[in-house]
């Protein structure tokens, strides 16, 4: 090979190699059998561990590879980009399968990951280079990802690539490039109407300064010659690899200098180079265990025209910036030229070209015909799920087509949910309970109602109880109470008034009966009997207080138990229902048998399914369910239509919600639809929107209201406590 006759027939001293690091370390091979030094200005996505080992005569003079895919991981995360296409030339020496694996770890970081991988062949393997990259690039269109990382490649393989991607029609709106610095270090020397094809793309190129004098100098003096030699060339800026080259010359010229002997051994020579510590003009060159210990500033480029810009600067430490020492700046909201001049962050993302219509599974037999319900005939859907969805489907379409199909299933939900895993529905729309054993295997949008198990039971009025009903006011310790507090009274006025009052003397029977009138007419203040103690009067100003309260009290608890009927729950007690072997009914196609076995603890043979909820009240009223198991939305809209025969049992079991479903293993675009959909709830409740959609279905109970009896309670002893204390 050329390395192994420049050795033996130059005999010379040293050699720079400018290939890829599986060329270089071809070269290293052949550097160790002669000892002799070789410098590198390529280096590996990751640092083999036993590099000096292997080759111990090499020197790396380039950046780390790993800092580039860390600097395209960022910016990828930064834009929220979740999938990515990754191109790259797939050279004889291969070697890249370390470049995918580090960029596949660095995303995973981000929760992003890489959708498909392109692996070009060399030009040079072609027949008709246009053809077959056309023919790549055209599978890329049944892809949804638009975010297109260029890993490597040859000028001349990037030239056409271009070309071809914008034919056939990959860099225009919502789609991202990303260049790394095999490319992007080389768009200076890339013809202009090439650039143009990929205007908004994103380059990383390695920072160098260009203020100090060494630089301009080198700069005025490489032009001059570049012109000279190359005349017809636009441009004749120095790059990063004429820095380096430089800076490689350099090190091996100061080196040789050093050692200012005839005899120098490669040993030497190689030791002499390993301690080289000075500027060059692609940065700092110091060297420790034959790798350049510069750190990696990267600057980011933005392709504008048929030019780029710089847009700021990327390193490990500081993260993005605009200027070189800033830190955290965001550099990007108004400052990127997107790809068919679009004023916001493309999505990253198309539908493809061979995209079918989502097939959204619909629940077929519902028990509650308000939340989905599916016409056989004409096979129309309606409900408030469906009108939901349709609702956020007009949100939705407002930034991207989103084609899709309603099919009608008969079987249980759980059995819906399976069709979602096994991919033969995309999504689920419907009233679908959000469980934790479900989410295992699917993804659920957002809630967009409460949910629970709640315990629905006949309700008995007390209209039996009428002919007492004038006693319902007050319990009976009330009643005690105010009885004892009554002769209290009549004796405390008996004892003052006796005494000096004529109108309490007499027969003892007369004196007695006298007090008792007198306290019991003062009860309608009707009393005519005149006191003439002070302490009497006293005692009568506290009693006739507490008289008034209890008339007042009274008289409102008996006007409200008379004008209301006042219904009150057969069951109340989900143990009683247990230990009597009552038969409680469920929704039959639901999760809630499992629920009611497994966590309610009820026997099998005791819970029964039922259809519909007309068929609810026929069980109740026949008497073969004593308590029917309702998810709570279905519990408010049974309540709201049965509301004087049944009530609802709170406190309820709490569940996740009901919420729309979409698989896990699904397209990209149904993953942004289930996290533009989650977004699309959000957006309808802040404008009120799933409240005008409840108005419309007549269904304002399912999502805004709670049904809620709530007896009203007799008067007990606590309520007048102080002023019975008082008496």
């Amino acid at each position: 090979m050329a390395a192994n006759e420049l050795i033996e027939a130059n005999e010379v001293q040293a050699i720079m190699t400018m290939g890829t690091w599986q060329e270089a370390a071809l070269v290293a091979e052949v550097g160790n059998k002669a000892q002799t030094p070789v410098l590198s200005f390529a280096s590996p996505a990751v640092m083999p561990p036993s590099r000096s080992r292997n080759w111990p005569f090499l020197l790396q003079i380039a950046t780390n590879e790993t800092e580039q895919i860390k600097c395209v991981a960022d910016i990828i995360s930064w834009f929220k980009w979740r999938k990515i296409i990754a191109i790259y030339a797939d050279e004889a020496y291969g070697g890249d399968y370390k470049v995918l694996s580090l960029l596949t770890e660095s995303l995973q970081q981000f929760g992003s990951e890489i959708e498909y991988i392109l692996a070009l062949p060399p030009l040079s393997h072609l027949i008709d280079p246009k053809e077959a990259l056309r023919d790549e690039l055209t599978k890329l269109r049944e892809k949804q990802s638009r975010v297109f990382v260029v890993l490597h490649s040859s000028l001349s393989l990037a030239t056409h690539l271009f070309s071809e991607a914008k034919d056939v029609g990959l860099t225009g709106r919502d789609t991202v490039w990303i260049l790394t610095e095999s490319v992007a270090s080389l768009l200076d020397t890339i013809n202009s109407s090439v650039i143009s094809s990929i205007e908004g793309a994103i380059g990383i190129k390695t920072y160098y300064p260009e203020e100090n004098k060494t630089y301009q100098d080198f700069f005025m003096q490489f032009r001059r010659i570049f012109r000279s030699n190359y005349p017809d060339e636009d441009n004749s800026e120095p790059g990063i690899h004429a820095l380096r080259a430089y800076d490689g010359m350099t090190t091996i010229t100061n080196a040789l200098e050093k050692l200012q002997t005839n005899n120098i051994t490669s040993k030497a020579l190689f030791d002499t180079i390993l301690s080289s510590n000075f500027s060059g003009l692609s940065g700092e060159i110091p060297f420790k265990k034959g790798v350049l210990l510069q750190n990696s500033t990267f600057t980011i480029i933005n392709v504008v025209g048929k030019r780029y810009k710089e847009l700021g600067y990327w390193s490990r430490e500081l993260g993005f910036s605009k200027e070189r020492n800033d830190k955290g700046t965001n550099i990007y909201d108004d400052m990127v030229n997107w790809p068919g001049d679009i004023r916001r962050v493309p999505k990253g993302w198309a539908m493809p070209t061979d995209a079918k219509r989502m097939r959204i599974g619909s629940p077929g037999r519902t028990s509650f015909e308000k939340f989905v319900k599916v016409t056989d005939d004409s096979k129309t859907y309606s409900g408030f799920c469906i009108n939901l969805f349709v609702e956020m489907h007009k949100i939705l379409e407002q930034s991207y087509p989103l084609p899709y199909e309603f099919v009608q299933y008969n079987g249980t939900y759980n059995d819906l949910i399976e069709h979602v895993i096994n991919k033969t529905f995309d999504a689920v729309v419907g009233d679908i309970t959000i469980l934790a054993s479900r989410s295992k295997y699917v993804e659920f949008t957002q809630p967009f109602t409460e949910s629970g198990l709640s315990m629905v039971v006949p309700v008995k009025s007390e209209d039996s109880q009428k002919a007492w009903m004038f006693m319902k006011p007050f319990t009976l310790e009330m009643w005690i109470v105010t009885g004892a507090v009554f002769v209290y009274t009549m004796l405390v006025v008996w004892f003052l008034e006796h005494h000096s009052n004529p109108e309490f003397r007499g027969p003892f029977k007369n004196q007695l009966g006298t007090a008792l009138w007198f306290t019991y007419s003062s009860l309608f203040f009707a009393h005519k009997e005149k006191i003439q103690s002070n302490l009497a009067r006293m005692v009568l100003v506290v009693w006739f207080f507490v008289v008034y309260i209890l008339t007042s009290s009274y008289t409102a608890s008996l006007t409200s138990t008379l004008t209301f009927q006042k219904l009150q729950p057969d069951v109340t007690d989900i143990d009683w229902l247990k230990r009597s072997n009552s038969i409680v009914g469920y929704d039959g196609n639901s999760f809630v048998n499992d629920y009611l076995i497994n966590v309610l603890q009820f026997k099998e043979d005791n819970i029964r399914p039922v259809a519909t909820e007309h068929d609810y009240d026929w069980q109740f009223k026949n008497g073969r369910i004593k308590a029917a198991f309702f998810e709570l939305p279905y519990a408010k809209v049974f309540t709201n239509k049965y509301c004087t025969q049944y009530t609802a049992i709170y406190p309820t079991f709490t569940l996740g919600g009901l919420g729309f479903v979409c698989s896990y293993f699904k397209p990209l675009f149904l993953t942004s639809t289930a996290y533009t959909m989650t977004r699309t709830f959000q957006n309808l409740g802040k404008k009120n929107k799933i409240h005008n959609i409840c108005d419309t279905n007549k269904e304002k109970q399912i999502v805004l209201t709670r049904t809620s009896y709530k007896s009203s309670h007799n008067m007990s002893i606590p309520s007048l406590i102080v002023s019975y204390q008082l008496t």
